[in-house]
């Protein structure tokens, strides 16, 4: 006699509604603005597209934005897995007021952000007053641009480690200790394949705050064409000047090489986690 299969009832509403609610949202805030994007560059036409980007002015601001965004994201990779570490594992005064101080560049306005980091690093700053002793500028220069976002995208690193150091037990480690492992090879063949997968979503989410950020930059890079003008300043320019096709086009070429290197992360990803599946 067979029995009648098990009804499983959970909290929340059943696929077909789930999947509705989901596909129209993305439809709404993703797929909309990106489709209006794509449609009005298609209007354009490609070779409008390209003679617009094939400037060097917008080759230097996009190589300029992506660079940098880069080495944040990279910086932001190694100092936010470090914080996150430090956060869950030790103890120690003022660790909740660091806790809390992770989340400051989610609460506070880009553009409030930006007036503090070039109050303190203009030549006549705090810091910046310090630096210039030595000869080194940060304000109005690249180093300014790559502070900005590298304080904007840390909190994305790091939150997105530390629930998973938080549920490693310390007993992976007693254990690799016990069977004679170095603490070099614990972290590298233990702990850093089971933080890959999040420190790469963290990496990426950084990596994309940053390429887009525009209100903490203007007011440290300077905004110098050819030296210091990021991507997005340039689509505001194009923008302001009513000149909306030109602002699309370099929104699409944002928009590709964006894609490609989430893409590439996403692929890492997938063969992190298989690699762990495996171990």
């Amino acid at each position: 006699m067979s029995r009648a299969p098990l009804i499983q009832r959970t909290a929340m509403p059943g696929l077909g509604l789930s999947a509705g609610i989901t596909f129209f949202m993305l439809t709404l805030v993703v797929a909309l603005p990106i489709g209006a994007l794509l449609w009005q560059g298609a209007n354009f036409g490609l070779s409008n597209i390209w003679a617009t980007i094939n400037r060097d002015r917008v080759w230097a601001a996009l190589w300029l934005s992506f660079r940098l965004s880069f080495l944040a994201a990279c910086f932001n990779l190694v100092l936010g897995v470090i914080l996150a570490w430090v956060l869950v594992r030790y103890r120690f005064p003022g660790r909740r007021i660091i806790d809390a101080a992770v989340d400051l560049p989610f609460a506070l306005p880009t553009a409030v952000a930006g007036i503090a980091l070039t109050a303190l690093y203009a030549p006549n700053g705090v810091l910046g007053g310090l630096t210039n002793q030595i000869g080194w500028q940060i304000a109005y220069t690249q180093w300014g641009i790559f502070l900005a976002l590298v304080f904007v995208g840390l909190p994305f690193v790091t939150r997105t480690v530390q629930p998973v150091i938080e549920e490693i037990e310390t007993e992976v480690e007693e254990a690799s200790a016990t069977l004679g492992a170095s603490r070099w090879h614990t972290l590298r063949h233990v702990i850093a394949p089971m933080l890959m997968p999040a420190a790469l979503t963290g990496f990426a989410l950084s990596l994309a705050r940053a390429v887009g950020e525009y209100g903490s930059v203007i007011f440290i890079a300077g905004n110098i064409p050819l030296r210091t003008e990021i991507a997005p300043l340039l689509i505001v320019i194009q923008l302001e000047e009513y000149n909306y096709d030109a602002a699309g086009a370099i929104g699409l070429a944002m928009l590709a090489i964006s894609f490609t290197m989430l893409l590439f992360i996403n692929l890492i990803q997938i063969w992190s986690r298989r690699r762990i599946g495996h171990v």
